[in-house]
């Protein structure tokens, strides 16, 4: 009896102890890895569904006035019974209209960053509906503590204005901010509203992909037409995907 015991005792050798303490060493390490990747991505999502909030607060917030159809109507046919009331007709005519107060609202980010809401983005068929924001240095750190909020404007003119509007977005490989802008195609319609109300639908005439340092799709050489280009990531961020529309007359 006691020499099987013996047997049995000299099977457990240092080096048996040493694997030992190895394999339970990884075991907690694994287990400690586990948690912490299962963490970063529970804040992770945790972090988007907060900036999606925010910029849907931004997005409710804000007051844009109906767009104003006034120009339309100049070609109203008026008929005029005598001179006094053409007179009446003409002064009316020559007043001055006033347009809406454009009122900026300026907002500060986490990061000391100063920012205001200039225009909103719509693309019906991703379901894409979100408040297009700007910054005032237009400096790389500005511009991704303004990503995390929403669809930042990244270089151009004013919304609806003859130009390029760019427009930069997060892809969070999800349904949030940019993610779908890769699936449109070419005569999507993408909808852009300024502060004053006015609306412009403009197509899709492009896609395509570019290495990030790549920015010749910001060019305004757009032969005076009013263009806007969305810019986002690939889904592995090695690239970027660029749409480019142009206005629907």
């Amino acid at each position: 009896m006691n020499q099987i015991l013996v047997t049995k005792k000299l099977y457990i050798t240092p080096e048996l102890k040493r694997k030992k303490k190895v394999y339970k060493f990884e075991f907690c390490l694994s287990v400690f890895l586990v948690c912490v990747l299962t963490f970063a991505c529970i804040y992770a999502e945790y972090d988007r569904n907060k900036s999606e909030s925010v910029s849907q607060g931004i997005l409710e917030n804000l007051d844009i006035p109906e767009e104003d159809t006034t120009v339309a109507k100049k070609n109203v046919l008026v008929v005029v019974l005598d001179d006094e009331e053409q007179n009446e007709a003409i002064q009316e005519q020559n007043q001055p209209q006033q347009s809406p107060t454009i009122q900026k609202v300026i907002q500060r980010t986490t990061d000391g960053f100063y920012y205001s809401t200039v225009a909103t983005i719509s693309i019906p068929k991703i379901n894409v509906n979100y408040p297009v924001i700007d910054g005032e240095t237009e400096s790389t750190e500005e511009t991704d503590a303004l990503l995390k909020i929403s669809p930042t404007r990244f270089w151009g003119p004013d919304p609806n204005e003859v130009g390029n509007y760019c427009i930069v977005g997060h892809n969070y490989r999800n349904t949030r901010f940019f993610s779908k802008v890769p699936t449109l195609v070419e005569g999507d319609i993408i909808e852009l509203t300024d502060l004053s109300g006015r609306m412009i639908s403009y197509k899709v005439y492009n896609k395509y992909q570019v290495d990030p340092t790549d920015v010749s799709c910001t060019s305004q050489l757009t032969d005076g037409r009013k263009e806007v280009t969305l810019i986002t990531c690939t889904d592995d961020s090695k690239q970027r995907v660029v749409v480019k529309a142009r206005e629907i007359k």
